[in-house]
């Protein structure tokens, strides 16, 4: 017993307060069909230290090809970045079949909305709201992120602070149906319709401007050949328009899934790069 318990002090020493307590705020209504005309109603989850006082806030949606997912699968990102005092936002939102893209991108944007009005309660900080999300819910991050002037400004006339995309997919989803939309893209015709003014309408590529928020894709050197096309024509228009705060990290040997898997543990690169970006921006 006295030779084992060294090590766990030691694992408790860098595990970044892993003990600290937690307040965890479940199933807040944020868009509901009596605000939002045809929505159905969404819930969102918020994870933040009993203590919080102003810290930067996460606001993640997660993937499932925009037809599945449910927030609660993710208990654990909130819980392991709420002890490294971010607090945490994670979003169900409307999927496929039922609905489509532009419906997944409104809930979005008033999940983001809703914590810009009421986050400082929690302890957060409007000034200093990312955005995340891995897979499908990368690309609604994307999104959210190109299309910043859509969102409502904090007190202080700020909208993001910026975006953390993992292993983000649709970031040009309009090049990849035009190839495959008969072939294995045609399975997500239902998020998207059969439409490619649609396909191009909710294509992050396209919205680039000169104001960008600053970015961290973060991509599986494994991933999905379409994930990793989309990601090298995105940052291709990214260097033909001048845009420098965009910076991309290639994790060795990682695959789609592990790309959100390795979050549950603490000791990893992700959270060096995530904690680290959150730090500077």
């Amino acid at each position: 017993m006295l030779r084992i318990f060294p090590a766990l002090f030691f694992m408790f020493l860098i595990s970044g307060c892993a003990f600290q307590t937690l307040n965890k705020t479940k199933d807040i209504n944020y868009i509901s069909a009596t605000t939002q005309e045809d929505f159905p109603n969404k819930n969102l989850d918020v994870y933040a230290p009993k203590k919080a006082d102003n810290l930067p806030v996460m606001v993640f949606f997660y993937g499932g090809s925009w037809e599945s997912g449910k927030k609660e699968i993710y208990n654990f990102l909130g819980n392991r970045l709420a002890r490294r005092d971010v607090i945490v936002v994670i979003a169900d939102y409307p999927l496929a079949s039922e609905y489509q893209i532009p419906a997944m991108e409104k809930a979005a944007l008033a999940a983001v909305n809703w914590t810009k009005d009421n986050i400082k309660s929690y302890g957060g900080n409007p000034d200093q709201i990312f955005v995340s999300g891995h897979s499908a819910g990368g690309h609604l991050a994307s999104l959210i992120a190109v299309k910043e002037d859509e969102l409502k400004s904090s007190e202080n006339g700020k909208k993001l602070a910026g975006s953390i995309l993992i292993d983000a997919a649709g970031l040009d989803m309009y090049g990849y149906l035009e190839e495959t939309s008969e072939g294995e893209g045609k399975k997500y015709l239902n998020a998207f319709t059969d439409d490619p003014a649609v396909w191009k309408e909710y294509s992050s590529m396209y919205f680039l401007t000169d104001n960008l928020s600053p970015m961290l894709i973060l991509e599986g050197e494994r991933t999905y050949p379409s994930i990793q096309g989309s990601r090298e024509r995105f940052m291709k228009r990214i260097e033909e328009k001048g845009i420098e705060n965009v910076t991309v990290k290639i994790y060795p040997k990682k695959k789609h899934t592990p790309m959100i898997t390795q979050f549950l543990w603490t000791g990893g690169r992700v959270y060096k790069d995530v904690l680290g970006f959150i730090e500077e921006n």
